[in-house]
């Protein structure tokens, strides 16, 4: 069996299907941190709004930056070299607890939900760069376990 050293079409695709849904509705739900403070308006929930908003909004561009990026990848636009030098997913920041709390229920969802896809994503980059070799704990240990009995016969 051959293995991959990169990853498909129809993932890549259904995966930016998915970020750029998700990307609408985050535009959505933060436009409303670009007009001006209602009369009442709660500050602490604006600057919550605010803060959240620019964590999430810059988490889906950096997902849709990687997606691209595997898109051009794919197409033959960008080298494999160039994207695994250039287009690593950054880490992604957390969020703060206490603002979450200040937000509605739906809001913390659709802040929950960029970072499943972020979370998604950054394990599909990882095992992109490792060329999917991950190590299998058992095959370790076996091989552990090989090496020890080799010396001891030896």
């Amino acid at each position: 069996m051959t293995r991959t050293t990169s990853l498909s079409r129809p993932i890549i695709e259904a995966l930016y299907t998915e970020a750029l849904v998700l990307a609408d509705e985050v535009r959505a739900v933060f436009a409303c941190g670009t007009r001006p403070a209602a009369i009442g308006e709660d500050t602490y929930i604006r600057l919550a709004l605010s803060t959240e908003g620019l964590k999430t909004t810059t988490r889906m561009m950096h997902l849709l930056a990687w997606l691209l990026n595997q898109r051009a990848l794919i197409s033959g636009e960008l080298s494999e070299n160039q994207v695994r030098l250039h287009g690593a997913l950054p880490p992604d920041r957390g969020s703060d607890e206490n603002q979450l709390a200040l937000l509605e229920p739906e809001t913390r969802e659709l802040i929950a939900d960029t970072q499943k896809l972020h979370q998604r994503i950054a394990r599909l980059d990882e095992a992109w760069r490792q060329h999917f070799e991950l190590a299998s704990p058992a095959r370790a240990f076996q091989e552990r376990i090989g090496r020890e009995f080799g010396r001891n016969i030896g």
